[in-house]
């Protein structure tokens, strides 16, 4: 029975001695100075709070652990206070990327109200491309020097290279000029460009913005730049929809012409049945059809499909449009006489020969008339 007793007595305090005392702390009034997106060499002022709750009733930090702060700025230098039911205990001032204060320094008892307060100096560091930095880290460590993923505190800035901007910028000015080309060549054609054009003006004053701010604001031009970008390919897709549109108005002048010339032949009696005139109609329906599926794929957004045929409606309206005009000229022409051609000598010798018959012509009949007078 007592072998018993301290086999379990035993496991308990092993099971004691492996569980790990996890403290329970707060980070409050966290002031970033200057605060947003951070242009390296800045100098940076972040002050803070850390307040202590004890776990369990016991203690307000456990003596095993570790209170680490880290950051990722140049040159920090570290003040902290640790104050003790109101009562302020300052420490020393220190240097380097990381500051620890020990558990055995934070350990007190649980009716004891603790807390630190920390100001940390630094620069923002140099980067080669803009991306987030650490500014201030707060966590707490085992005695492996293992992190309690639990108790962590991280707050970050963006660091901004300011060669980025001025690359971002000069690439949407690119985009937006190649976009004013294509509004030029399709104005040129006589395609309606007004929504095109709007869109360029937004853009346009996106990007302009983008260049007035200084470059410590990038992330709004940033967000300048990406309004630009949807303005641009907005713009596009309105002009590849207006093109769209003006192919297929065209694809339907053919097949009105050919409607006039059909009207014609359908309304006269003797051109209403002729054998020709059916397939003719068979292009015209064709081409209209082609018409048809072209306002559908523009519907769709499909403009490149949409352009296509209204191709093929043009080229099949104009098919019908020809062979209508063939069949109205040759059915309406009636007989007609052709003449050979004749070259100049065979003219002179053919005027010649009308002459001589003339001459011929006249002696004769004036013999005759003599003849009629002597009786």
């Amino acid at each position: 029975m007592m072998k018993g007793f301290n086999k379990w007595v035993i496991i308990t305090v092993a099971f004691l001695l492996c569980v790990q005392a996890v403290s329970a702390f707060t980070v409050s009034s966290v002031v970033i100075d200057p605060s947003g997106s951070l242009t390296p060499g800045t100098p940076v002022t972040v002050s803070y709070k850390v307040d202590f709750q004890s776990s369990s009733g016991s203690t307000t930090f456990s003596s095993s652990n570790d209170l680490q702060m880290t950051t990722d700025l140049e040159k920090p230098q570290w003040t902290y206070t640790i104050l003790l039911d109101g009562i302020e205990n300052p420490r020393q001032p220190t240097g380097g990327r990381t500051l620890t204060i020990t558990g055995f320094e934070l350990s007190y008892k649980s009716g004891v109200e603790e807390s630190v307060r920390v100001t940390l100096q630094g620069t923002t560091p140099s980067v080669t491309t803009t991306g987030e930095k650490t500014i201030i880290k707060i966590g707490e460590y085992d005695s492996s020097n293992s992190l309690i993923t639990s108790s962590v505190v991280e707050k970050k800035a963006t660091i901004i290279n300011t060669a980025e901007v001025a690359t971002a910028i000069s690439s949407r000015a690119n985009d937006l000029q190649t976009f004013r080309s294509h509004i030029d060549e399709k104005s040129a054609l006589g395609i309606d460009t007004s929504a095109a054009e709007s869109q360029y003006n937004d853009a346009k004053s996106k990007i302009d913005a983008a260049r007035a701010l200084p470059s410590s604001q990038y992330s709004t031009a940033q967000s300048y730049l990406t309004a630009a970008q949807t303005s641009i390919t907005a713009g596009e897709k309105a002009l590849d929809k207006a093109w769209a549109e003006y192919d297929v108005a065209n694809a339907q002048t053919p097949i009105n012409n050919a409607d006039v010339v059909i009207g014609w032949l359908k309304g006269n009696e003797s051109t209403a049945k002729d054998v020709a005139l059916p397939p003719i109609l068979t292009k015209r329906e064709v081409a209209v059809s082609y018409i048809s599926t072209a306002n559908d794929e523009i519907a769709s957004g499909n403009y490149e499909l949409a352009r296509s045929k209204a191709e093929e409606a043009f080229a099949k309206g104009n098919e019908s449009y020809t062979d209508a005009l063939a069949l109205q000229k040759k059915l309406s022409g009636g007989w007609s006489f052709s003449f050979p051609k004749i070259d100049g000598l065979l003219f002179i010798i053919a005027g010649v020969i009308v002459v001589v018959l003339v001459v011929v012509g006249v002696i004769i009949y004036r013999k005759r008339s003599r003849w009629d007078e002597l009786g």
